[in-house]
Formats: C-alpha cells, structure tokens, sequence
C-alpha cells in the first residue's frame, strides 16, 4: 500500500505544482512559508538519538511546551526537537525558545527523509490529532516508536475515517501507544479498529498547563483595580457581540474594561475596524510596555502567549469557537485552571469532556447561543460572591482532574 499510496500523492503533488507555484510567486507570506517548510530541519544543528515532538498550532505548542519542561525537570537527557505545522504554532515556539523548532515540510518521502537523517529520532510524540500518513510510516519503516499523547477523536473523525478503515489502520500501524484525553475518544478509536491494548486513558494534560506556569509565562501583570472581562480565541462573528455587551455593560459597570484575543492575530486589522464603528477607544497590546498606567476601555492583544496572563486577572473569561460546530471551541481550561469563571458555546468538540466537567461543578456556564452572553457577565458582575465561587468552582475541577501530565511521561520513558 505505501507504493501505491506515494504514487498517489505524487501524482496529485505534481497537477498542484503550478498552482503552488504561481500563488509563491504573487505571495511572499506563502514564499515565506513554503521556504519554511522546505528548509524543513536542515538549519537546525545535526542531532542524534532525538526525541522529537510534533505539534499543529498554537494550543498544540502550549502543551507541547508543558511537556517539554515535565521532560527536562524528570531529566531527560535526549536532545528533543518540536515540529509545528501552523506558521502561528511556528512563531509561538520559536518566541517561547522552545529546543530545535523547525516546520514539518510537506508528507511526501523527499522532503521529510532529510529530517530523518538530520534530527536521527529515536521515538515520535504526536500531539492531539496530528496524523500525517507519510510521516507514519517512515518511522515504522526505520522502526521508530511513535506515541500519540493527549489524543483526541471527533464524531467527524469516526465518520471520515471510518469509511477508510483500512487506510487509517495502514497509517496509524507505526503508533505503539495511543494515550487518550477520554474514555470517549479512546472507544472512538476502538470503533475505528485499534485494538484495546494499544488505548490507554490518561486523561487531558490541559488540566495540568497552570500548575506549571512558569514566571516567564506571566510576565503581564495588571495591577488594577479595574473590573477585567476576557474574551480569547475569539472567532469571526463573536467581536461584534463582545462590543455589543462592552459598551452595554460600561454604563451601569464604567469600571469594567474590556480585553480581546483572536484565535488568529492576521485577524486583528478586522477585529480594530470592528472595534472603531462602536465609537469605542482601543489600545493595542504590542503598544504598550506596561500596563500600570493604561486607563483605555479595550485591550486588543495583537501578540501571542499573553492571553494566560490575562485570564490570570481576569474577572470573568469568555473563550471563542464554541458558537459554531466547525471550529468546535477552545481551551476553557486555561482562565478555570486560574481561579476565573468561563463561560462559552454550546458546540465544544474538540473540549467535549472538559466542557461537561466544568458545567457539571458549576465553574462554566454554557450558552446555547451568544446573545446571553451580555445577560451572564451582567449577572456575575452585580453578585460578585457568586462569581468568586464560580471561580472557586473552576479552579477546584482544572486540579481535581489534574495528573495526566505525570502519566504521559511516564509512558515516553
């Protein structure tokens, strides 16, 4: 199946290439980024004996971030090195110096070969969902062990993959271990045909991102006593409600200020033009130094790896994505995990169990759609007792079902 499988993308790979040409000649941004990836490895220094993590993005490095520090604190005396596939998880990984970072290059045997005899892995960690079939089976043709850890599986994911049962058994033959955030994604993977020894439940290293902060990871600390609503990760079609709520909730809260992270920071020109036609006053976080002498009304963090920070001092924390069931939410652990109350949408996927263990202890407050989102912080801001012991309530459920960290690394060794 390899032959036919490279044959196959091959052929695809060379009826694409003058697409890809034509759209590197006319974008620097995409030149920039096909460079990147066809650099691959080769300007890092030759390594050897690798423990080489791979991460998508943004949410994917923060935790491939933990893991990496869980590694070095046990000793762990293997050079390691972090792919990342998003140019957004690139840039995060390379401002948080995290060890030899470099782009995955494209799945195809001549350019991922080169990484191989660059980095010599001795064992592959995939983190989450990043199954990439040519990556795969180079490490089971050179007998490289790979572990998928913190491992997740979509209802969509069953469904895609399950039509292709053969193809996704092929690929996946290569991963030894896959540790699982759920006894759901791990029967999902069963459904799939892995078999059960293969399936271990460890449960989700999210729960453990702030008993590991770093003071490095909390550099923007707001003394204030100033009312800070957050709303991270936020996604096309939610910053206009969030002005809506801010502007409503400053006349009887004018105390209150407001601070905005997009999911993706390419969307903060949008995000300022939006800000603008509420007559609102706006600062942007990469123009600020400090933020001891900042009395604006809203905050747009236009940097990334600061969002923590301000979850940290947040009042209350909206997080993004769960109002539509193609971005499948975000990480509600993050703001629950420092003591803050989140609230969020009704479609979670991608934090399926998270979200159900949050609203179950009280520490969350899912919305069933994004208008109640002005009538929750209303209500949380005029009974502050109640909204510390949401918090209370979140942050007891983030430790309660903390751990998986320790597991996972015991698994790699």
């Amino acid at each position: 199946m390899d032959f036919l499988y490279y044959i196959l993308t091959g052929g695809l790979l060379l009826l694409a290439s003058p697409f890809i040409l034509l759209r590197a000649l006319i974008s620097s941004s995409f030149r920039n980024q096909l460079k990147e990836r066809m650099t691959g490895a080769s300007l890092l220094p030759k390594l050897q004996n690798t423990l080489w993590l791979h991460a998508s993005s943004v949410g994917e490095v923060r935790l491939a971030k933990t893991i990496i520090a869980g590694l070095i604190q046990e000793g762990e005396t293997r050079p390691i090195a972090l792919s990342t596939f998003s140019p957004t998880g690139y840039a995060l990984a390379k401002e948080e110096n995290l060890p030899n970072v470099f782009r995955l290059p494209l799945d195809f045997p001549i350019w991922l070969n080169p990484v191989f005899e660059h980095i010599q892995p001795s064992q592959l960690i995939l983190i989450e969902a990043e199954l990439w079939p040519v990556l795969l089976r180079q490490c089971q043709s050179r007998s490289i062990p790979v572990v998928q850890m913190n491992g997740r599986v979509s209802e969509k994911s069953v469904q895609r993959y399950g039509l292709f049962k053969a193809f996704f058994l092929w690929m996946t033959q290569a991963i030894q271990k896959f540790s699982m955030r759920s006894a759901t994604d791990a029967d999902r993977l069963q459904q799939l045909g892995i078999a059960k020894e293969k399936i271990l439940v460890t449960g989700n290293i999210k729960f453990d991102l702030t008993t590991v902060q770093t003071e490095n990871d909390l550099q923007q600390e707001w003394k204030t006593d100033k009312t800070i609503l957050v709303f991270g990760s936020t996604r096309p079609g939610e910053e206009g409600p969030i002005m809506e709520a801010l502007v409503e909730l400053r006349k009887e809260f004018p105390n209150s200020v407001g601070v905005i992270a997009p999911r993706h920071m390419r969307r903060c020109r949008e995000v300022e033009d939006l800000i603008r036609e509420f007559k609102t006053d706006y600062t942007l976080l990469s123009q600020q130094d400090d933020l001891s002498n900042w009395a604006g009304t809203v905050l747009l963090v236009d940097s990334l790896g600061k969002l923590n920070s301000f979850y940290k001092n947040a009042t209350v924390a909206y997080v993004g994505g769960g109002f539509n069931p193609r971005f499948g939410g975000h990480n509600i652990l993050e703001p629950a995990g420092f003591g803050t109350p989140v609230l969020f949408g009704k479609f979670m996927s991608n934090f399926e169990e998270e979200a159900k263990l949050l609203t179950q202890s009280g520490g969350g407050i899912q919305m069933q759609n994004i208008e109640e989102l002005a009538p929750n912080l209303a209500r949380l801001l005029k009974n502050p007792a109640e909204c510390q012991k949401l918090g209370e309530l979140a942050a007891t459920t983030v430790k309660t079902n903390g751990g998986a960290l320790r597991k996972n690394l015991e698994l790699v060794r």
